[in-house]
């Protein structure tokens, strides 16, 4: 089923085919069902993590954050909000090794005036190299920075302009540097 968390017993034959030898529920999630805000949230944090982590090798600290935005998503519906799904989005970029660069400018290492963000440098960038980088309002930045230094559970919150802005930042973050394209999180 759809977002179960489960522990699974596998035997490796002569053949590169696994056979399953016993499968447990861990979680089953069933309140992601009850509502489309969580399974849509759930699919698309399901989603992120496809996109980003196609490979098989093992990520083992990308399913813990996986399965703790599920179970987040299904004990409390209300966490279905935008501003959880761009933090979950942001942790994974960190996950990645992508994560934006937010302490200073990329282009020259200012700390102070950080008014923009260039997904192709890979963070903030201050009045002086703002030239290849969109605007960043000072509440996206704060987003940005509070989402890395919280738990998923307390995700910021923010205007829809604030997340629209993140969301973008996150986005153009995944194209340049995993070459990616997320679904949006945002209605256009």
């Amino acid at each position: 089923e759809p977002f179960f968390h489960i522990r699974a017993v596998l035997h490796e034959g002569r053949s590169e085919l696994l056979t399953v030898t016993s499968v447990d529920t861990v979680a089953a999630h069933g309140g992601l069902r009850d509502h489309a805000a969580t399974l849509d949230a759930a699919a698309r944090a399901c989603d992120a993590v496809t996109r980003l982590f196609e490979t098989a090798d093992p990520h083992p600290e990308v399913f813990r954050l996986l399965a703790n935005e599920l179970g987040l998503l299904h004990a409390d519906p209300a966490q279905a909000r935008t501003g959880n799904g761009l933090a979950f989005r942001l942790k994974l970029l960190l996950a990645a090794g992508i994560v934006p660069q937010l302490a200073a400018c990329v282009l020259c290492g200012e700390t102070d005036h950080l008014v923009g963000f260039s997904g192709a440098g890979g963070g903030v960038v201050c009045s002086s190299c703002e030239a290849a980088s969109f605007p960043l309002e000072e509440a996206a930045y704060a987003f940005l920075v509070g989402a890395l230094g919280s738990p998923l559970a307390q995700a910021p919150e923010g205007s829809e302009r604030t997340l629209r802005q993140v969301e973008r930042a996150i986005g153009e973050t995944a194209e340049h540097h995993a070459h990616v394209r997320l679904r949006p999180l945002l209605a256009a």
